[in-house]
Order: structure tokens, then C-alpha cells, then sequence
């Protein structure tokens, strides 16, 4: 048996391969793993023919199966799915597919397909709680502290549930006091208020990330990040990508591609090359010790 498993939410493409381990009653031990930006595609389909010693099934998967696909490995693969090893489960994992290619379409007809992209995340959440009590306030709070995440939500989730344990109401003030606030959210709210131009907010919140930890360094290289993601959204949709297009295209998830192409309308793309090539500057100039970092960091928000 094939499966093609693919999207942007690993956390529910994990389940799925949960799902599939306990149907096939597959052992441990005849679970194996292949990343094809590392292996070669020989390798796994050697691999899925040879009968397994411990067992009548094994179950092998795969990363990134298509980034650095060659003829030949066309070839092996497509061999492979015509004529299956039956005692062998073989699971193709990636982000985005290219379905104009000759293999992805003889996938689609001759395999299990599944696409995992983000649909309903407030459902998505319910759900994660179980036979707890929580509303989608209180579950919109969780998303805006954590993010859209499915393996960070599932993560925080976990811990409000042991600790809340017998109790199955979940408040506001569970969400606030039991988990842990992503500084990555805190950054788009920096990048909010340096789009809006409000230098009294962005320093203001700045300082609070200091205060909260945050090193200039790592906020240097998040900022350059959404910069990178904001500029690379607004060029792919002027080529006609759809947000999902480009989500699957950068490897991001498609709320990411949302904020960015929002707050991208501000800038155009000369503005935000020079904002990605000040901030490497600042970086070089921190750890050369030409400036002090934490002054380097307000500097910069202050001439945006």
C-alpha cells in the first residue's frame, strides 16, 4: 500500500501516520524513516522490496520525496507504484506538490491521496480539548498567545489538561496562566506598528520584549524573516499566486502568508529589500561590536 500525505500541517499528517501505524499493527522496530534531501531514491525502493526479517508488514516513509526527483528516480518510483511490494506500507510525505508533473499525476490516480492544509482551526482546537468545556473566546485567546500552529496548539493543549485534569472548564485565565506566549505573535505586533509608522508603540513593545527576555539578536533575525516572507508575498502575488499558492510555495503556513501580504500593502518591494539589507547590516555591526545592540535595534525601528 501507498499513501501520499501532503500540506502544510505537519501535526495532522503525523496523526494520519499514527492512524496508519495502529491499523497495520506495525511494530517499532519495522518503522523506517528515509529524508530524500539526505538518502537517495534507490535506496527506499531497495528498501521496499526487500521482505522485512521481524515482520509480514513494514512501513517506510519519506521526506521530501520530489525535491531532487531525476529521471531515473522518475523511473523507480513509477515502476514501484505500478508493481507494489504488498507486505510494505510506503508513505510519501511533503508540504506542496507539483501536480503538473508526469509522477505526481500517476500518484494521484494509482495511490491514497491526502491533503492536509489548514480548514477550520477553531474546530481543530475543540476537538484537541476533548471532553473539556471551552469557548471560542477563550479558544480564540489560546491561538492569539500560541499561534496557529497545530503542534504548538497540541503542546499547550496537553499541559491545560493535565493540570486542569477533573476540571473540564477551560476560562480565559487557564489560557493566560498555564501556557506559554509565542514571542514569534509579539514580532508581527512590532511589524504592525512599524508598518502603521507608530515609533511610541513599536518601541514600547520592543522594550517589553526585552523586559520578557528577548535577545536583539534573535528579534533581528525575526523581523528579517517577516520582511523576507512580506517581500516574497508580494512579488509571487503580483505573479498571479493565490495565498495558498504561495504558502505552499515558500513553505509557510497560509495565516503567515495572510499577515504578510496585509501588512506588505505599505511597502513596496525597494523598501523592504533595503529594510532586509539594513537589518543584515545591524547584525554584521552588533557582532563586529561597531554598536551596541540594544541601541542598534531601537535605532533602526526609529528610522523605519
Amino acid at each position: 500500500m501507498i499513501y501520499l500525505l501532503y500540506g502544510t500541517e505537519k501535526y495532522l499528517i503525523d496523526l494520519e501516520i499514527n492512524k496508519i501505524i495502529k491499523q497495520h499493527k506495525i511494530d517499532e522496530i519495522n518503522i523506517i524513516k528515509y529524508d530524500l534531501d539526505i538518502d537517495f531514491f534507490k535506496e527506499v525502493i531497495d528498501d521496499c522490496q526487500t521482505i522485512s526479517l521481524f515482520s509480514n508488514k513494514k512501513l517506510i516513509i519519506v521526506d521530501n520525496p520530489f525535491t531532487e526527483l531525476s529521471k531515473e528516480d522518475e523511473n523507480l518510483l513509477g515502476n514501484y507504484i505500478n508493481s507494489p511490494n504488498l507486505d510494505t506500507i510506503l508513505i510519501l510525505r511533503c508540504s506542496k506538490l507539483d501536480e503538473r508533473k508526469k509522477i505526481i499525476k500517476l500518484l494521484m490516480k494509482k495511490v491514497t491521496v491526502k491533503e492536509f492544509n489548514n480548514t477550520n482551526l477553531i474546530e481543530k482546537v475543540k476537538n484537541m480539548f476533548d471532553d473539556f468545556d471551552i469557548k471560542n473566546d477563550t479558544i480564540n485567546l489560546l491561538i492569539e498567545r500560541v499561534g496557529s500552529d497545530l503542534n504548538l496548539l497540541h503542546n499547550e493543549i496537553e499541559k491545560i489538561k493535565i493540570y486542569k485534569d477533573n476540571d473540564k472548564n477551560i476560562t480565559k485565565e487557564d489560557i493566560i496562566s498555564l501556557t506559554h506566549k509565542n514571542i514569534d505573535l509579539d514580532v508581527f505586533k512590532l511589524i504592525d506598528n512599524i508598518v502603521n509608522h507608530d515609533k511610541e508603540k513599536s518601541l514600547e513593545l520592543y522594550n517589553e520584549l526585552l523586559k520578557n527576555g528577548s535577545e536583539p539578536i534573535a528579534i533581528i533575525v525575526m523581523l528579517a524573516n517577516q520582511f523576507r516572507i512580506m517581500y516574497q508575498a508580494k512579488e509571487l502575488i503580483k505573479k498571479g499566486y493565490t495565498e495558498k499558492d504561495i504558502a505552499s510555495t515558500i513553505n509557510i503556513h497560509p495565516y503567515r502568508v495572510k499577515l504578510a501580504l496585509q501588512n506588505s500593502r505599505s511597502y513596496n518591494s525597494k523598501v523592504l529589500l533595503k529594510y532586509l539589507s539594513d537589518l543584515a547590516q545591524l547584525d554584521i555591526d552588533i557582532k563586529s561590536g561597531n554598536i551596541d545592540k540594544n541601541l542598534g535595534l531601537e535605532l533602526f525601528i526609529l528610522n523605519t
